[in-house]
């Protein structure tokens, strides 16, 4: 602000020393400088207000207008924010402003206060009165935009269901003819394509090879223009792709009569999706690796050649990172996995002939890490060494010629997408400090929990060590894709203005499945179990109950609910006292870091406890629960158990996140009220205004045939699987629907649908209240600990 009012007040100075008008040319870039400014209410009005004063002062040519577009600038800045009248009044004022850009913020200030009606035709008349059809437009400008009042033209038609579907593409097709390279309108117009087609073709998947061509074709336009929409654009791109793929050959080994025209269709598809190969960046590719992994199996060899161009350019573009991203399918049981995979690697060697030592170092490497994990261990030795147990993967990395191979953090394996528009072909999605491996810490540590997980420190090539978990017997394909799903929704937070106000993010980590069955994962470092901190505190107090006793408790199945809660009440909670408060005041012990470290902790349980509901994230127990001693926040390991299958267990679960009384205690005298609730409401309303993006990666997650979601319950058939190791995820549309209805407010008991959907502070509220609830907690498995 200091600087705009010194450059106004240096122009003024030398219009009035030349006593006259002043000719010279402002070189402030002001849009610029707004555009740099955090996207805020409270960080933009005060620099608009001050631009519009200055402005008035100078009373420049044309500066009438100038006011007007900040007038504007503050309806927009307003409306954002919700203070709709405030917005109004900015509106009011605005009238010197430019009258196309008038309309359209009256429009869209109408819109968001509930008048859709009324805001659509104030809209259509704005772009009859300012861009009649008589007169051509010449200056780019106004080309551009008519382009977004037309296309905000076909959205608002296509969300107030007024006219019927040929008028609303005709409009978006209008966008698309008027601004060909215009991101918005390619992605606009697909998805209208992609929400007609199941209507227009009676959901029958021989008639929509057409359509889904045009889809593919404009979300590809799209991406190549921009990557505002990516994680909704990419993914259905390929879902529907692939998809399609899969279902000709089908149709061919049944010799069903529409074979043909199916298969002309795809050969048209292929050829869309190849001349995108050839447009799109490698990093926007990166963005669905995982997607693009899970269907190496492909049926069909037309759509694996290009499937495997797709694959190939990545590798070759990122080596380090898609190498480890391919480790779980080039380790693979099945060999159709493991054969495709190599074929894609050889592809990728023709066309750079020196990442073949890479490649094979690569594996090596990945075979010794994998022997490392499975190593049996007797019950007593609580170490290992690498010299002596591990010589072969010792001797490998310290040879001299052995690759530069990156160390899998977080922070180098999840690509960040560039922040201005445009194509952005040479944008680095790994800008962050790069670590190769080159040794390891002599001392193995061998963890005390059931399948013994190793912990293995990796020096890094800045001199560095870097733990990691080596995981035996545990799928981590869930994990790693969940891990990406965090990823994601860390992205929103950040962008929206009051979840970054309150700084709310999840604390992710770098998660590499090897195998089916085996992986590594990044330590987090000071950090401790619920559980852990809550029994030495109950140790220290001596009030303490061993397994043993606890046991004595355990209730038979046929136990009345009475005598739960009365077992819950007057025994648990009587003797557990709530003490994790004083972790806090012990960790942090000057009030400044006491209370910052309070308040992460409220946040950081918020969103993990939204988002795991959304997700239907089970087994919460105070082993899967950390607190760093650091921040105070609360980290959320294991995500086996997703998508409600808690409540299939012998001991089902009935509440939605854990909220026990400690957590309540240690959040302060006002408990869940306040700091707890606002980021509850804050993400669940980020999480329903993002819905698009996120169901879309979502879905793919769900329909991925390399991993078995929901396993079947023991002794049931297994789901169909053949030599590719495929699986078919019948169970994927009732999760789809599930997590899409728990997004619109709507709650079930029991799979039944209790009541109409609720508000955002509506559903907050109810969450908490089951959550907290004595009668469901004493209903809970006593090893999960709900008295804790």
């Amino acid at each position: 602000m200091l600087c705009e009012l010194e450059h106004t007040f240096t122009e003024l100075q030398k219009q009035w020393q030349k006593d006259g008008s002043i000719e010279g040319e402002q070189t402030l870039n002001c849009q610029a400088r707004l555009e740099m400014t955090q996207n805020s209410f409270r960080a933009k009005e005060p620099i608009i207000t001050l631009r519009r004063a200055l402005l008035s002062l100078g009373k420049r040519e044309g500066y009438e207008e100038l006011v007007g577009q900040c007038w504007l600038q503050s309806a927009r800045v307003a409306r954002k924010a919700g203070h709709h009248q405030t917005a109004y009044n900015a509106l009011l004022n605005a009238k010197n402003a430019s009258p196309s850009e008038f309309y359209v913020e009256k429009a869209k200030w109408l819109w968001s206060k509930g008048d859709v009606h009324q805001a659509l035709i104030i809209l259509q008349k704005g772009v009859q009165l300012c861009f009649p059809e008589d007169k051509p437009l010449i200056d780019p400008k106004n080309i551009q935009l008519k382009g977004k009042a037309m296309l905000l033209v076909g959205r608002f038609m296509e969300e107030t269901a007024n006219f019927e579907s040929n008028a609303i593409m005709k409009t978006y097709k209008d966008v698309t003819s008027l601004l060909p390279e215009w991101e918005d309108g390619n992605f606009y117009l697909a998805k209208y394509y992609d929400k007609l087609m199941p209507m227009v073709t009676d959901n029958k998947m021989e008639k929509q090879g057409n359509l889904i061509r045009y889809i593919v074709l404009f979300f590809g336009k799209a991406l190549q223009f921009g990557n505002q929409y990516i994680y909704q654009a990419m993914p259905r791109m390929l879902s529907l792709w692939l998809d399609f793929g899969a279902k000709v050959y089908e149709w061919e080994k049944t010799g069903r009569a529409d074979r043909l025209q199916m298969r002309s269709d795809l050969s048209k598809i292929n050829a869309t999706i190849t001349e995108h190969t050839k447009n799109l960046a490698p990093y926007q590719f990166l963005t669905a690796f995982s997607q693009l992994i899970s269907r190496i199996c492909h049926s069909n060899d037309e759509v694996f050649t290009v499937l495997m161009e797709i694959i190939a350019k990545v590798f070759l573009a990122y080596p380090q990172q898609a190498m480890w991203m391919m480790a779980a399918v080039s380790k693979s049981s099945y060999p159709t996995r493991v054969n495709r995979c190599k074929e894609i690697l050889r592809k990728a060697t023709n066309l750079k002939q020196s990442l073949e030592k890479f490649i094979g170092d690569a594996t090596r490497l990945t075979d010794k890490l994998l022997e490392l994990s499975n190593k049996p261990v007797d019950s007593n030795s609580s170490t290992l060494s690498m010299s002596v147990h591990f010589k072969m993967l010792k001797k490998l990395v310290e040879e001299p010629t052995f690759s530069e191979i990156l160390i899998p953090l977080q922070s180098v394996m999840i690509p960040t997408l560039p922040s201005t528009a445009g194509a952005n072909t040479n944008h680095d999605p790994f800008p962050g400090h790069w670590v190769y491996l080159a040794g390891f810490d002599d001392m193995v540590e061998i963890l005390a929990s059931l399948q013994k997980p190793k912990k293995i420190s990796l020096k890094g090539s800045d001199g560095k060590f870097y733990t990691m978990m080596c995981k035996p017997k545990d799928d981590l394909r869930k994990d790693c894709r969940l891990m990406e799903f965090n990823c994601l929704i860390n992205k929103c937070l950040r962008k929206d203005a009051e979840s970054r106000r309150r700084e709310l993010h999840i604390r992710t980590y770098a998660v590499i499945p090897l195998n089916e069955e085996c992986g590594i994962i990044e330590w987090v470092n000071n950090t401790a179990g619920l559980r852990h901190i809550l029994n030495k505190l109950y140790k220290e107090k001596g009030i303490y109950i061993t397994g043993n006793e606890l046991r004595k408790y355990m209730l038979p199945k046929t136990a009345s609910f009475q005598e739960k809660l009365k077992l819950y009440k007057e025994v648990l909670i009587a003797r557990h006292p709530p003490v994790f408060h004083e972790w806090f005041l012990r960790t942090f012990p000057d009030p400044t870091s006491w209370y910052s470290s309070r308040s992460a902790y409220c946040r950081s349980t918020a969103v993990m406890s939204m988002v795991g509901y959304i997700l239907g994230l089970g087994d919460r127990h105070g082993e899967n629960i950390l607190f760093d001693s650091l921040t105070g926040e609360c980290v959320h390991v294991d995500f086996n158990c997703l998508f409600n299958k808690g409540e299939t267990f012998e001991v089902p679960e009935v509440v939605p996140f854990r909220l026990t009384q400690n957590m309540v205690h240690a959040m302060g005298p006002m408990g869940t009220e306040g700091l707890f609730r606002q980021a509850c409401e804050v993400t669940i309303r980020l999480m329903r205004d993002q819905r698009e993006p996120l169901m879309s990666v979502l879905k793919t997650f769900l329909h991925d045939p390399l991993v078995e979601w929901s396993k079947p319950v023991k002794g049931s058939s297994k789901s169909q699987v053949n030599d590719t190791g495929e699986v078919l995820n019948e169970k994927a549309k009732t999760h789809v629907l599930d997590i899409e209805q728990r997004l619109q407010g709507v709650i079930k008991n029991r799979n039944k649908v209790m009541g109409l959907p609720l508000s955002i502070e509506g559903h907050v509220h109810y969450l908490i209240h089951e959550a907290t609830d004595e009668n469901l907690l004493c209903l809970m498995y006593l090893g999960w600990a709900p008295y804790l």
